[in-house]
């Protein structure tokens, strides 16, 4: 799909650019304005031309933006060279990530848009009105979370939902208001709350089959889900005199203690079974996207396979061997810092030249969910392989560096702590992938974000909630990790710290903060500002198996940032720059919001 084309033709067609046929879920059968009255005429057939939207329509968001914004911006993540436009919120209209994800969201936006027209049109007598309402739903479900991620990036953006209104006449593309921007994500959500069955589609039919029992779909509780956190949001961006609004934490709450009581979802024992191959469509999991490995011979591979890996991964040498282009991507230093059992130390600057102090954190942790986000030297992966010169060596121990012997590395201290969630492995590990094509699935949904939810629904306004159930839900999250259960009031700040912890890497910190920032301007600045973006080295204390690790800054050491290691927020950085190429196609796409609903 070539990246270029611009966004107000590229919605109207996205759905007539897929190519081939296949009875699998993740394909789809050709369609183009001739084949579109024939290719709705069976269940399968709808649910098929469906699939697409559980993959290749978010493909330039998956791809790389969604780390770069998610974790980058957020600042849970750094990097020493790939993309310092989001580490130092220098983002400009020609930023890669920035349009790629623009586009990614609008696409999706667009091919829902039609499945909605075409399954109206189209779908024949022989499709039952069960699954005609199904795709229905997904098509809304996918729709108003695109619009999620779109309002929540840039702002006040257009809500478009005729894409064949729009493509003659850009200039009437004006953007919509913020706050009825969300109120129109609430309403699709909830009409596929409506609509969306409470079992997916597939399940317990072979061909649809996939790992965990769930063919993937989504389900009337995955909506309900991302209503509560639609409506957590919702309820900053509709505060008042600094207080959320409350009807909305209701709702919120409401939608949470819905899923987690009838949906049948559970938590797994283990967070690190989250992240062991196979892991997708688990009974924690509420909305997967689904990507699956399909050979390079296949001209389909591509968009439908998942390449992200490949991007963040820290080496080929325990993936595919031309993947690992992550080798300067690591955990930040305040990512580090959060995890209970670092005792963090300062040394004052006595240079004028460096007036940066140097942080030192010392110590190691009980929370299990380190060991799986990051790699810090010296951990061991008994499931993964690392090949060196042609010889597998098994467990994986994480050298200091990537050179040397195979199993320490030549260095005496790593460069940083490296990504290892959604590192699965090498193909002896996993099965059948190629560079940049990898099966396993991006969990965008989780169970244990709804108990989260509920927690954060009840604290509400209060500065603490002692409620017996929030406690509870917040505590199968906080104790699945290793940690002992909290007893003592629930706080903002707790919530907002499990959160980080629980969903490191998988692109939710911004969103996080953007959520605070609705509500609280200047604690999210003084999150942000607290964050040491800059270098550090990690020394452990034994190699392999350390019992401690040593985390040391490298002040003011990078080429790219001189001045400082932190960044200055304002709110300015809660928006990204309209890309380039929309604007000059759209010019009105920097006029004056407009409440989409007018006197509705």
């Amino acid at each position: 799909m070539k990246k270029n084309i611009k966004i107000f033709s590229m919605i109207l067609t996205a759905a007539f650019v897929m190519a081939g046929c296949s009875d699998s879920f993740l394909d789809r059968p050709p369609q183009d304005s001739i084949a579109a009255a024939t290719a709705y005429s069976s269940d399968d057939q709808v649910m098929a031309n469906n699939a697409l939207l559980y993959n290749r329509v978010w493909f330039d968001y998956h791809d790389y933006a969604a780390f770069s914004l998610g974790n980058f911006r957020g600042g849970e993540s750094t990097t020493r060279f790939k993309d310092m436009e989001n580490v130092w919120f220098s983002t400009l209209p020609e930023t890669g990530p920035n349009g790629s994800a623009w586009r990614a969201f609008y696409v999706t936006i667009g091919q829902a848009n039609t499945a909605l027209s075409n399954i109206q049109k189209y779908a024949g007598p022989d499709v039952s009105p069960a699954i005609k309402q199904y795709a229905i739903g997904e098509a809304r479900f996918m729709r108003a979370l695109a619009y999620r991620y779109l309002v929540m990036n840039w702002g006040a953006i257009p809500i478009i939902t005729d894409n064949e209104a729009i493509l003659g006449d850009p200039l009437s593309v004006q953007p919509n208001t913020v706050s009825s921007v969300w109120r129109f994500i609430c309403s699709e959500m909830r009409q596929a709350v409506e609509e969306l069955p409470e079992q997916p589609y597939g399940t317990n039919t072979s061909s649809w089959q996939a790992p965990g029992g769930s063919s993937g779909r989504v389900t009337k509780w995955s909506a309900e889900a991302m209503l509560a956190r639609f409506y957590l949001t919702r309820a900053g961006v509709e505060s008042a005199g600094g207080s959320r609004n409350q009807q909305f934490l209701d709702s919120a709450k409401y939608y949470a203690q819905d899923v987690i009581t009838k949906s049948g979802k559970s938590l797994l024992p283990n967070y690190r079974s989250l992240f062991l191959y196979p892991y997708n469509n688990n009974n924690e999991s509420l909305f997967e996207l689904q990507w699956q490995y399909i050979p390079k011979t296949n001209s389909k591979w591509y968009t439908m396979t998942n390449s992200a890996t490949a991007q963040y991964g820290p080496s080929g040498s325990i993936m595919n061997i031309a993947d690992g282009w992550g080798g300067d991507v690591y955990a930040s230093f305040w990512m580090l810092s959060l995890y209970d059992g670092f005792t963090q130390t300062t040394i004052p600057s006595t240079s004028l030249d460096n007036p940066s102090d140097t942080l030192i954190l010392k110590g190691s942790t009980k929370d299990q969910r380190l060991h799986e986000t990051f790699m810090l030297p010296g951990a061991v992966y008994p499931e993964i392989t690392r090949t060196v010169n042609g010889a597998d060596y098994k467990p994986f121990v994480v050298p200091k560096d990537w050179g040397g012997t195979p199993i320490e590395g030549t260095a005496t201290e790593a460069a940083g702590a490296w990504i290892k969630k959604y590192i699965v492995g090498r193909p002896q590990d996993t099965g059948p992938s190629e560079s940049q094509d990898y099966g396993n699935d991006t969990y965008m949904l989780r169970l244990a974000e709804v108990y989260l939810i509920y927690a954060d629904a009840v604290l509400g306004n209060q500065a603490s909630t002692a409620d017996g159930t929030a406690l509870d839900y917040f505590n199968k999250v906080h104790t699945r990790a290793g940690l002992t259960a909290v007893t003592t009031p629930l706080t903002y700040d707790d919530i907002f710290k499990e959160k980080v912890l629980e969903f490191g890497f998988e692109g939710m910190i911004w969103y996080l903060l953007i959520d605070l920032h609705y509500l609280k301007q200047k604690k999210a600045y003084d999150i942000l500002e607290s964050q040491y973006r800059g270098f550090y080295s990690i020394t452990p204390n034994v190699f392999p198996n350390p019992t401690s690790w040593t985390v040391k800054t490298s002040p003011n050491s990078s080429g790219f940032h001189k001045i400082s290691d932190y960044v200055t927020a304002n709110d300015g950085n809660f928006n990204l720059p309209l890309p380039a190429s929309e604007v000059s196609q759209a010019p009105n796409l920097k006029g004056t919001p407009v409440d989409y609903y007018g006197d509705k």
